[in-house]
């Protein structure tokens, strides 16, 4: 489904397919405001993701005031891809941008028992919904807080509506 371009809204950029299952997991929510987001098809690598954003979704995010972007990737045991790639974010669009990810690779939240990859996302959904983080906790996703409180702080009440 396609998200109204001139409401507020939020596009979600997944790095590959494990990426794209733990987004669809979160939009599987049934709080999820299903017309305020929308999961985008696989970049095909983390710096893919970055090269997709900077040359077809700046101009747009430009145009639409409305649109927020989640870069969705796996920082594999990298702790500074984050201001690597946050660094090639243009200064106007930082605050609507944000970039998470496994801190390895999402198979590896598999391994550690928190299920499969769309149960994880509605974990993950369910914990931005009632403003908890018991699955966002984990050492795999921990690093993500930064993020995760700016993106409470902004996207929650449009992907969260009723709530």
């Amino acid at each position: 489904m396609s998200v109204n371009r001139h409401l507020p809204h939020v596009l979600v950029l997944p790095e590959d397919d494990a990426n794209r299952q733990l987004a669809n997991g979160f939009v599987l929510d049934q709080a999820v405001s299903t017309r305020s987001i929308q999961v985008l098809e696989v970049a095909g690598g983390w710096n893919k993701v970055l090269e997709c954003f900077l040359s077809d979704h700046v101009p747009r995010m430009v145009s639409y005031p409305n649109r927020h972007m989640v870069l969705l990737i796996d920082f594999d045991g990298q702790v500074g891809r984050l201001s690597q790639v946050r660094a090639s974010i243009p200064e106007p669009l930082a605050e609507r941008v944000y970039i998470l990810g496994a801190l390895n690779e999402p198979e590896d939240l598999k391994k550690a028992g928190l299920g499969d990859y769309e149960t994880i996302g509605l974990a993950m959904a369910r914990d931005c919904r009632e403003e908890t983080s018991k699955t966002w906790d984990h050492a795999l996703l921990r690093h993500n807080a930064g993020e995760l409180d700016r993106l409470r702080e902004r996207v929650r009440p449009i992907l969260f509506q009723s709530t």
